[in-house]
């Protein structure tokens, strides 16, 4: 089963590398821009400062030296429009436009109207606006006039009659050249960060793709296929070198599996031998004409044999479940029909006891995992009722699905687990003061179940009683059934 990610690839980390790399560099480059801008626009004020209070000292000048007759205004007015085409930063849009709309001259005392006037828009209207602004000295000052949307930066000059020379210009070629900055900076920043994160998606994309190819060959090396490995890149980078190491890895885990399995083959074949032999002389002693107090001796011994027999065997389930190295058959198996023939078989023995069973089932609940471990984990399960529940309990089988999990959960309510045993249940060697077991039951049922892919919880339950909760991965309608040539052992 492949566990390539089925999120969309919003949730994809290289979409996340790629936005917080062209992210990093977005906030960057605007930091540096709002530094540059307010560098440029304060340069530019800074020349146009210094423009109009050299001109208006000029003009004051000129108005001071200028004789108070009849050419008195035309000489001034003249002046202050020559003054006018030497504006810096002017930028005109169209041919007709008029040379005095952004900037004036006015010439008035501190109370009355306006002496002389040069410039475009209403006189009285600008005086008023530099006015209430209180435009000091040499300094400019911003002064918003009524009709006009952006403000004119003024400065001012006193002359020896008492009146004041002021002298304005529009901020309109100001922010004009500003604006162009902002939008030019603006159309290559966005450029830039598009082409960034497209640069970055890309690289990261096809860099994670081998992460991806990586994850989901080594999704497919399960217990049964130690053989297979992930694909080597030919690159010398990170993602070779763990494809490399992972390939390393997976020739040592596969060698040491093989040992495993001749280990536990081997000691399986050599302490089976002379425990069937040995059985086979009981038996055949037990066969013969024997008195009852001579038998009674050798029947007990097959017992112990049939005992140890079986302890071998899950022993060395056990080791190979906790190694997982444990060989599987994964068939489709429907958990309501095997729980109810289990209860079939396990039914009469705990009637003779005084045990009731009851099932509760939501129906069919299909599972990819080996029949044989499956068949001993339940029998497991209800050996352990029938062992420690006294009569008149009740034992009950609940079976249903939930988040792609099928669920089979064990519930009497007799005694309950030992407080000093509950958190080690899963343990080995691990079992109750009463238990004539060896206390691999539940580590065969722990081992088993999570070499499968699901998980097992034990509990006290609030009413009284034990609660064993098993969960296995339910059956992919897409999934094949995956065959092993090597069945588990019985």
């Amino acid at each position: 089963m492949s566990s390539r990610p089925t999120n969309p690839i919003l949730r994809s980390a290289a979409w996340r590398i790629s936005l917080w790399a062209p992210l990093a560099f977005a906030i960057g480059t605007m930091f540096v821009f709002a530094n540059l801008h307010g560098f440029v626009a304060s340069d530019i004020q800074r020349r146009s400062d210094a423009w109009l209070s050299g001109e208006v000292e000029v003009l004051g000048d000129v108005a001071e030296r200028t004789p108070k007759d009849r050419l008195y205004l035309r000489v001034v007015g003249e002046v202050a429009e020559l003054a006018s085409r030497e504006v810096p930063n002017r930028q005109r849009t169209s041919a007709s436009e008029n040379e005095n709309d952004s900037v004036f001259f006015l010439q008035a005392p501190d109370r009355g109207e306006a002496q002389l006037w040069v410039g475009s828009g209403d006189a009285a209207e600008t005086l008023s606006a530099i006015r209430s602004t209180k435009a000091q000295g040499d300094v400019p000052v911003d002064v918003r006039v009524k009709g006009f949307g952006i403000p004119f930066r003024v400065a001012s000059v006193r002359i020896a009659d008492g009146s004041n020379i002021y002298l304005g210009l529009s901020e309109r070629d100001e922010l004009h050249v500003l604006r162009n900055l902002r939008v030019r900076f603006l159309t290559l920043w966005l450029a830039s960060v598009l082409l960034g994160f497209a640069i970055v998606f890309y690289a990261t994309r096809r860099m994670l793709g081998h992460v991806s190819e990586i994850t989901e060959a080594a999704s497919r090396i399960g217990q049964s296929d130690l053989s297979s490995r992930v694909p080597n890149t030919k690159s010398n980078d990170e993602i070779g070198h763990l494809a490399r190491t992972l390939n390393h890895m997976l020739d040592r885990i596969e060698s040491s599996v093989h040992q495993l399995h001749t280990i536990t083959d081997s000691l399986a074949h050599d302490l089976r031998s002379p425990l069937t032999a040995i059985r086979g002389k009981l038996e055949t002693a037990l066969s013969n004409d024997v008195r009852v107090d001579q038998a009674e001796p050798i029947v007990s011994a097959i017992d112990e044999l049939d005992r140890l027999t079986e302890f071998l065997n899950t022993s060395l389930d056990v080791a190979e479940a906790k190694a997982d190295a444990l060989r599987l058959a994964r068939v489709e198996i429907d958990l309501d029909e095997l729980v109810r023939s289990m209860i079939d078989l396990y039914g009469p023995c705990m009637s003779d006891k005084g045990i009731s069973v009851q099932i509760r089932s939501a129906g069919s609940v299909k599972v990819l995992a080996d029949p044989a471990l499956l068949h001993r984990v339940i029998a497991n399960l209800l050996d352990n009722e029938l062992k420690h529940l006294h009569a008149s309990c009740t034992v009950w089988l609940s079976l249903h699905s939930a988040d792609d999990m099928g669920i089979l959960a064990v519930e009497d309510n007799g005694p309950g687990f030992d407080d000093e045993v509950r958190r080690h249940l899963f343990e080995q060697r691990i079992k109750g003061r009463e238990s004539r077991g060896h206390g691999l039951g539940l580590a065969f049922v722990e081992a088993v179940v999570r070499v499968h892919g699901g998980n097992v919880t034990a509990n006290n339950r609030s009413e009284g009683g034990a609660r064993l909760s098993i969960s296995l991965p339910l059956q992919k309608t897409t999934s094949e059934p995956d065959h092993s040539p090597m069945l588990a052992k019985a």
